[in-house]
């Protein structure tokens, strides 16, 4: 728990015990990419009494201090990840809904390529690509 306190502190959040279990699930879960309803379940599951609209509220407050990054996949619900500071996109499976990170040097590359030839500087993107597995 000291780590989780040290992280609210450092982006000027109070620590409370809600917004303390909430990290502690985003970080230990398997999945890294929850909705509220998830990490709700999950806190259910482990025991915790933390309303749902709390879970919201808080993810809320994480994605405005830059603790997490709010992602709108196919299928319009809003999933959550911890914010590692290192860039990476996106292929949500259209079968499973299953995300796979990836980062791919070219892409990025040529992204930039793009940009400065309609006369843009880069500040940043978010690349999602959907997809289904190949079958044999």
């Amino acid at each position: 728990m000291p780590s989780e306190n040290q992280e609210l502190r450092k982006v000027g959040l109070k620590v409370t015990l809600p917004r303390v279990k909430i990290l502690q699930m985003l970080d230990q879960a398997q999945e890294r990419h929850m909705s509220a309803e998830d990490v709700y379940k999950a806190l259910l599951e482990a025991g915790e009494e933390v309303g749902l609209a709390t879970v919201y509220r808080v993810l809320t407050q994480f994605e405005q201090a830059g603790l997490v990054e709010r992602h709108n996949f196919d299928g319009g619900h809003s999933v959550f990840e911890l914010d590692s500071g290192e860039h990476h996109d996106h292929m949500v499976c259209t079968d499973t809904g299953q995300v796979v990170e990836f980062h791919n040097d070219e892409i990025e590359k040529l992204q930039k390529k793009v940009a400065e030839e309609l006369g843009f500087e880069l500040t940043g993107h978010n690349l999602v690509l959907y997809g289904k597995p190949k079958t044999q």
